[in-house]
């Protein structure tokens, strides 16, 4: 959507219309938990759609959901704090924090063709002490990338780095991954070694990451992130404030926690094995694609009528907005069976994954 200011009255002009591109920016929803130690490999742990690449690191960190009063107008960030230091660095490590975008969300940057958009990222850092990162876009589609390098200080600024638009190959137009937005934090010789990429080229790993910091270099190392936006244009405009609720529901495209009751009274007429399918609706919406399935603490068994049994097996296929799921169970005496499946008073819960 194309940014415009409009005057109220005497009011000074405010910019109205969805710009931000990054989902979750402000750091406000973390359904799978606020805390998370001794990360080493890749993946999504703590604020809903940040993710992490780690690759053939000693280093070690915590990342959390922090709630921060040092910067107006935003009340949580995402940290990463090292706990093992890496001061030998093989030429492939590498550790970066950022979101991933579908190729469908970004066509108004017309890409690959003549009239490609310049985009701007803005960003709240701050850290325990100065380093140079590097905030990289990569295209999935094309494997193209531009980089920018931005310093950190110990108190909270805000980064802003523009990027010419690409003439040069288009985002495909579905739900797959197109874009990385990435902030890289350790890399080592195969990604630093060459010149720093700063117009979009072809992807040469040497040029992706020259002239970073390590944030393995001392177990002091602290990282913070919060207002992280992605936008059409050569200015970054104050960060767009979303709902709770709103940014929940984006967010739940990607991944959902279910932690209410599904329950089946399963009627037997004897002993042994019995199946019976049972369906839970997404109750966040349909998602990206067809989700994984996991369970905290797999699933539980009752009894009622003077049956009792234990839960053997499960297995459940998924479409975009619902689960249909088969359960075996063992039973032994009685004529009736209680099943809890993501029972919240056993504290189940059932967990949808369709990230990027």
């Amino acid at each position: 959507m194309a940014l415009t200011k409009v005057r109220l009255g005497g009011f000074e002009p405010q910019y109205v219309g969805r710009r931000n591109l990054v989902i979750n920016g402000a750091m406000k929803v973390a359904q799978r938990g606020t805390s998370e130690t001794g990360i080493s490999t890749s993946g999504y742990y703590t604020v809903d759609r940040m993710r992490i690449a780690s690759g053939n690191t000693a280093g070690r960190f915590t990342m959390t959901q922090e709630s921060i009063t040092d910067l107006s107008g935003f009340a949580n960030a995402v940290k990463l704090d090292c706990t093992t230091a890496d001061t030998s660095i093989a030429s492939n490590e590498l550790v970066t924090i950022g979101t991933r975008i579908e190729g469908q969300d970004l066509q108004q940057l017309k890409k690959g063709t003549s009239d490609a958009e310049k985009v701007t990222v803005s960003f709240y850092v701050k850290g325990n002490a100065s380093a140079t990162y590097v905030l990289e876009l990569y295209d999935a589609d094309n494997t193209r990338q531009v980089s920018k390098t931005f310093s950190v200080t110990t108190s909270w600024n805000r980064v802003s780095l523009t990027f010419d638009g690409d003439t040069t190959g288009a985002f495909t137009d579905d739900n797959n991954l197109s874009l990385l937005l990435q902030i890289w934090l350790h890399a080592g010789s195969d990604y630093t070694s060459g010149t720093l990429s700063t117009s979009w080229s072809s992807v040469t790993g040497a040029n992706r990451v020259v002239g970073i910091s390590s944030f393995f270099d001392s177990t002091d190392r602290t990282f913070f992130l919060t207002g992280l936006q992605m936008e059409i244009g050569e200015q970054a405009t104050p960060f767009e404030h979303r709902s709770f609720g709103e940014e929940l529901q984006l967010c739940s495209r990607y991944f959902q926690k279910y932690t209410g009751e599904q329950q089946e009274w399963i009627y037997n007429e004897g002993n042994g094995a019995t199946l019976k399918w049972w369906q839970l609706i997404f109750p966040n919406g349909t998602m990206r694609s067809s989700p994984s399935m996991s369970f905290s603490s797999g699933w539980t068994g009752g009894s009622a009528a003077g049956l009792s049994g234990t839960v053997s097996s499960m297995s459940c296929t998924t479409s975009p907005n619902r689960a249909s799921c088969r359960t075996t169970f063992s039973a032994t005496g009685g004529s009736a069976y209680n099943i809890h499946h993501c029972d919240s008073f056993a504290d189940d819960e059932c967990f949808m994954d369709a990230e990027l």
